[in-house]
């Protein structure tokens, strides 16, 4: 299994170790549930070195990557980021990924999943190959990142005296030195709460001990992926491999604001603008169980007359609500918020009811 370069701080914490994407990263700390707790009540710190960190740049990237997104980067300022995807030909889903246009023109960072890393670089580089001044490379190696998320934040780094990051709004970054550590730090998360995403151009090991021992007053702890797709869940944020992949579209997913078909061609474009004119015969849902139960991937979603008209990509118990909630697909006459539905856990229907996400909504700050 591969590696991130904070494997010793993990286990120094005596965190529960797992195989996620051919990485060996930690599931939980002090338990998935109580680090849960603290991302939504004071602040929690992710090591997600193991997604993928790729740079497209030269005075041909730009046209470049709108043709391999569906976003519309002209709109893109610089040290901004936004959400995008990568389809293929046929409109489906080939990764979900952040693009960040760093401050030297011509120069993108883009954030991809870790179990799509060598896919895209692959594509990537077989649609840029022979393109005049476009370079990509994969940095993932040199650049580590971390995720401090929750209220306490804020708070968190000005203790570190990064001052510069107090006025950022959301997606929009700058360069900070951490205990002398060069950082491209982004208001970005996968949690819902007020935080940052640390790209690290160094020592990783610095910046982790760094930011805990500043936030240890504030109640920090270092969170696992447990607490991390708890969290996304409640905010209905999809997961590759569970709620998208190569044969699900942005449009059945749910995510037709970030397919901007306005903006020229782009790989995909005939194949979704059909399914726009005409509608997608499916959409993603949200949903909350009326009993007690747990919903889990690739259960069945049936009609309140028990037929089958789809599936669960992803489910677990909400500490927030108490009750079982999920994500999925169902046929699009059945996708309106308060439906009535079921779900079939191990052979039991359980009531359900579709609504509208997010299940979490961030108190203002």
């Amino acid at each position: 299994m591969q590696q991130t370069p904070l494997i010793a701080q993990h286990r120094a914490a005596r965190a529960k170790l797992v195989d996620f994407a051919g990485w060996e990263m930690p599931i939980q700390y002090s338990g998935v549930v109580d680090e849960y707790q603290t991302v939504r009540t004071k602040a929690g710190l992710f090591d997600v070195s193991h997604m993928g960190r790729l740079i497209v740049s030269g005075t041909g990237a730009e046209s470049f990557l709108q043709r391999m997104t569906t976003n519309d980067l002209a709109g893109l300022k610089p040290m901004q980021a936004h959400y995008s995807m990568v389809c293929n030909s046929q409109g489906g889903i080939l990764d979900d990924i952040f693009v960040y246009r760093l401050a030297q023109p011509g120069e993108f960072l883009l954030c991809v999943n870790a179990s799509n890393r060598a896919k895209i670089l692959a594509w990537l580089i077989e649609y840029g190959q022979g393109l005049p001044d476009c370079r990509i490379e994969d940095r993932s190696r040199e650049i580590a990142q971390i995720a401090l998320q929750g209220p306490a934040t804020r708070s968190i780094v000005e203790s570190l005296g990064l001052a510069a990051l107090v006025p950022l709004k959301l997606r929009q970054s700058t360069m900070v030195r951490v205990s002398g550590v060069e950082c491209l730090v982004a208001r970005t998360g996968y949690t819902g709460e007020f935080g940052y995403e640390f790209y690290v151009y160094g020592d990783a090991s610095v910046v982790w001990d760094a930011v805990l021992g500043a936030g240890k007053t504030f109640g920090l702890k270092p969170a696992g992926l447990g607490a991390r797709d708890l969290l996304r869940l409640e905010m209905g944020y999809l997961l590759y491999g569970n709620d998208i992949d190569e044969h699900t579209t942005p449009l059945e997913a749910g995510a037709e604001w970030v397919v901007r078909f306005e903006k020229g061609d782009f790989i995909g474009k005939s194949a979704l603008l059909p399914q726009k004119e005409a509608g997608v015969s499916r959409r993603f849902i949200a949903f909350e169980l009326s009993e007690k139960g747990v919903p889990r991937h690739g259960f069945k979603i049936l009609s309140s007359s028990s037929e089958p008209i789809g599936e669960v990509t992803s489910g677990n118990l909400s500490p927030l609500l108490q009750k079982g909630i999920g994500l999925g697909y169902v046929r699009s006459p059945y996708a309106t918020p308060e439906t009535g539905i079921m779900i079939d856990i191990r052979g039991k229907l359980v009531p359900a009811t579709i609504a509208k996400p997010p299940f979490y909504k961030r108190p203002s700050t």
